[in-house]
């Protein structure tokens, strides 16, 4: 059986190819129709997933996609985006809008994903590891000490959290080598101890663990992750404000057999990306769209069928579609109070940082980090064990021991904001971060 399928895929793929080279996609880029954005037209023989390449370009690109028109009704797939940049202005740098065209171009490098949710590529850098389990406070300071303690050095990661759910892609490398991790005995044992991790105390909902050299798209993943985790599944109607909670609405459109689904929420970074996504993981096709995000706003309006052509036919898909749609709009909707970390990288750094925010009493809601040329840039959506705001008086105590100007509260109100001026590197690399209490995995006990 798995033979047949992968053979029908390479069937699949050599005829998408075949179609491709016949009609290449043309790409246009038109700074002058429009004054406030810049206009990019995408024609291209179609294929399912094609949306969400093309928004996973520009949202990679950290554009903002202001208004969108998409029709691809029969074989073609013909889409209109007005974007700006983070600041509003149109596109001028040359640089990027060559990367556009090529990548979304007739040289696009992109690989026709029938069959295929999360493309590979083999990695020799660094290793890849995917975790899903039961949040709670502390969780993440427990998952870097276990992997400090493996001599393991995090290098990249990504946390979401959504609905007790908490789901993290991590890229690590040996400390010694700092190459990605190949020994099979090895990556078992990390395996093993971090499902130890996840699990906790937590009989009733299950803990995954996956480690590969493989290189994904990590918010692609995050997505498909949560989502075969079920985060949708609200155990509590009232876990989400009420004022944030997007409007989903999904009605069938008799005449033409299409489900239309009709989204209303607050705009923010990724939003489109994050909705098209999810139809696409759900395994519906959208023929056509209308987006509009000027205003404070968004508006979003997709004129869909499941793969197999049938419009949503039951209460209950319509029921899981309006869920799923938004669980994938909350999920990075930026819950606590904004730490930035910006400081020289080291072994251990991750461990000992969300350590300290483990002891003082800090959840982490969600958290970006990266590694660039020798810095680490890493941030932090917090709030207290309780899932309340934090304290000032933390907030100013974490600053002095990690250091002022190397830990920033961002967005905060003024009487947050640490008035300490303690030098920035009084502790930090004053020997504090020795003790190596947690990194013996049998003395990590869960927090709360």
């Amino acid at each position: 059986m798995g033979a047949d399928m992968n053979s029908s895929w390479d069937m699949d793929d050599e005829y998408e190819k075949f179609v491709r080279r016949m009609n290449p996609p043309r790409v246009v880029i038109d700074n002058e129709t429009c004054k406030n954005a810049t206009v990019i037209r995408v024609d291209s023989a179609n294929k399912h997933g094609i949306l969400l390449e093309v928004v996973q370009v520009l949202t990679d690109l950290n554009l903002i996609i202001t208004k969108a028109y998409i029709s691809s009704d029969g074989g073609w797939f013909m889409d209109v985006f007005n974007v700006t940049d983070r600041e509003g202005n149109k596109l001028k740098d040359e640089g990027i809008l060559e990367y556009i065209r090529k990548s979304l171009g007739a040289d696009s490098s992109f690989v026709p994903t029938l069959g295929r949710n999360v493309g590979v590529e083999q990695s020799t850098n660094h290793t890849s590891i995917e975790l899903t389990g039961t949040d709670r406070p502390g969780l993440l300071s427990e998952v870097c000490a276990v992997l400090t303690g493996l001599k393991c050095n995090v290098v990249n990661a990504e946390v979401w959290t959504h609905n007790t759910r908490a789901a993290a892609v991590m890229h690590v490398t040996d400390e010694e080598t700092g190459s990605a991790i190949t020994d099979p005995e090895s990556l078992s044992k990390i395996k093993a101890l971090l499902c130890n991790v996840l699990k906790g105390n937590n009989k009733t909902r299950g803990a995954k663990t996956a480690v590969s050299l493989g290189v994904t798209h990590t918010e692609r993943r995050l997505h498909q992750m949560m989502f075969a985790d079920r985060d949708y599944e609200r155990l509590d109607d009232h876990a989400f404000d009420e004022k944030q909670r997007p409007n989903v609405t999904v009605v069938n459109w008799y005449d033409k057999d299409y489900s239309v689904v009709t989204i209303r929420c607050k705009d923010r970074p990724k939003l489109l990306f994050d909705t098209v996504c999810t139809l696409t993981d759900m395994q519906y096709v959208v023929f056509h769209a209308n987006v509009d995000a000027e205003q404070p706003e968004a508006y979003q309006e997709f004129y869909i069928r499941h793969i197999d052509g049938s419009p949503v036919n039951s209460e209950a898909e319509r029921q899981r579609v309006i869920q799923c749609l938004e669980a994938a709009i909350e999920r990075r909707v930026s819950e606590g109070l904004k730490l930035e970390l910006c400081t020289t990288d080291r072994v251990g750094l991750l461990s000992d940082v969300t350590r300290i925010f483990r002891e003082n009493g800090l959840a982490v809601t969600r958290a970006e980090v990266t590694t660039r040329a020798g810095k680490a840039i890493n941030t932090f959506y917090v709030r207290d064990a309780a899932g309340n705001p934090v304290d000032a008086k933390t907030i100013d105590s974490i600053r002095q021991v990690i250091g002022q100007t190397i830990l920033q509260v961002r967005g905060c109100s003024e009487n947050t904001k640490s008035s300490s001026q303690e030098s920035p590197t009084r502790f930090l690399f004053g020997g504090l971060f020795k003790s190596r209490s947690l990194c013996n995995f049998g003395l990590v006990r869960s927090y709360s």
